[in-house]
């Protein structure tokens, strides 16, 4: 009776452990901060990627706070959970690199998005589009809606921000042979803080008197810029633009604070990421020249420092608006 019931609990532990609940992989995705809608929008493609997948559980998580401080606090706690792989947006590309080397030491997959690792903090990144590309459409932007040209300004994110940087330097490479009208006077850093933000768009309109447009690559400096171009009546005077939620930006749209801004879908980006963290889990390898499935948005193809480009920038103006603002 005894030999029964020791093979009856040990057949009840092995059915236990070969049970979804201990089968499933978890890949964590790490945002730069919560309560932002953009990263909202990236973790219901994420959900809709591990449902997709069917045995696979995301935990969505990011500190309060923009920093890569916070951030390390975040991985380090997901370390000690083991979790299977860690996709990160970074808030700096260099000062995570120690803690996610840990995470690979012990086995985690880690994939950056969005806003990049240094290599050799991550085995692969996805960016959300082409850099030069994006670079071009934030000026683009501007550009379409002064015919004669003149000065513009940048609010960005944080100053380590690895895409807004290089989104930049793309755009400021364009502006002699595509763009000579353009002035670009200054670039300030909002930190993707909504206060901060609106404290710097306001500094920028007291500094240059001539500002035609602002150009904010970045869905809260964005929204921000807007709202004090409303504010200060300047509705026609300075137009605002760059990188928005549709959902949140509609109302500068109807207004007229914006002619026109651009995005990637969020929801794919979250979705690849997944997907893309969840081949790596698989045993799919990241190495140049690698291509890799992104599910139900294609595939990529990494390139010599294992990063890839999902799509092209939409944008959105009063003809779409109204659309997408329903989607995200």
């Amino acid at each position: 009776m005894k030999l029964l019931k020791l093979l009856a609990a040990t057949t009840a532990v092995a059915a236990l452990l070969a049970s979804p609940a201990f089968a499933q992989t978890r890949i964590a995705l790490v945002v730069k901060s919560l309560g932002n809608g953009f990263f909202d929008a990236a973790n219901k493609g994420a959900q809709e990627a591990a449902a997709e997948l069917g045995d696979v559980e995301v935990i969505y998580t990011g500190p309060t706070a923009a920093t890569a401080e916070a951030q390390i606090e975040v991985v380090n706690a997901l370390i000690a959970q083991q979790v299977d792989a860690i996709a990160i947006s970074a808030n700096d590309p260099d000062a995570l690199v120690p803690a996610l080397q840990r995470a690979m030491e012990r086995g985690i997959k880690v994939i950056s998005w969005d806003s990049g690792v240094a290599p050799e903090g991550r085995q692969l990144h996805l960016n959300p589009s082409d850099t030069a590309l994006i670079g071009e459409t934030i000026i683009k932007l501007a550009a379409d809606y002064l015919p004669e040209g003149g000065d513009v300004a940048i609010l960005s994110a944080a100053s380590t921000a690895t895409n807004q940087n290089a989104w930049i330097e793309a755009a400021k490479a364009v502006l002699p042979e595509k763009f000579p009208n353009i002035n670009l006077v200054a670039t300030v850093y909002g930190d993707d803080d909504s206060v901060k933000s609106t404290d710097e768009a306001k500094g920028l309109i007291a500094s240059y008197p001539d500002l035609k447009a602002i150009i904010a690559p970045t869905t809260v400096g964005v929204v921000a810029a807007a709202q004090v171009v409303t504010d200060q009546n300047l509705i026609g005077k300075i137009n605002v633009t760059g990188l928005a939620l549709p959902s949140e930006f509609k109302q500068f749209i109807d207004n007229g604070a914006s002619q026109a801004v651009a995005l990637w879908n969020p929801i794919d980006l979250g979705y690849s990421a997944v997907m893309l963290a969840n081949a790596l889990v698989e045993g799919e390898e990241a190495a140049p020249g690698a291509t890799l499935s992104i599910g139900r948005v294609g595939e990529v193809t990494l390139d010599d420092t294992n990063s890839a480009a999902m799509a092209a920038p939409f944008q959105f103006d009063a003809s779409n608006i109204e659309e997408f603002s329903q989607i995200y």
